[in-house]
């Protein structure tokens, strides 16, 4: 079973930036598609953004466009989510998502927490002066 680990959370100050890594734990991982969601405490999980992981098209929520960026490097499996004008609202746990089953049936699709198979552990993000 692939892992997926992610990396890079902490505290920041509003205004600051980030960079989130997914690392999966075996080499040619080849999924359809991946994903960052997040949960802030007390409220559900959220699509925050996703990735055609061979076509390189994005996804990404309302509220982060212009100051999150998703991206990934295909030769070592890895997942990065760039965070930038960070808001204390932004403060939640990240998880990394991965869908190797079933292609997308639709773009939609890659906001809907069921399309994934694959769910890391999640690295926390504190933002606060």
């Amino acid at each position: 079973q692939v892992q997926l680990v992610e990396s890079g959370g902490g505290l920041v100050q509003p205004g600051g930036s980030l960079r989130l890594s997914c690392t999966a734990s075996t080499h040619n991982f080849n999924p359809y598609y991946m994903g960052w969601f997040r949960q802030a405490p007390g409220k559900e999980r959220e699509f925050v953004a996703a990735i055609n992981w061979g076509s390189g098209g994005t996804r990404v929520r309302d509220s982060v466009k212009g100051r999150f960026t998703i991206s990934r490097d295909n030769a070592v499996s890895t997942l990065d989510l760039h965070l930038h004008s960070l808001r204390s609202e932004d403060t939640a746990a990240y998880y990394c998502a991965a869908g190797t089953i079933i292609p997308p049936l639709a773009p939609a699709a890659l906001e809907v927490e069921r399309t994934y198979n694959l769910w890391g552990r999640g690295t926390h993000v504190t933002v606060s002066s």
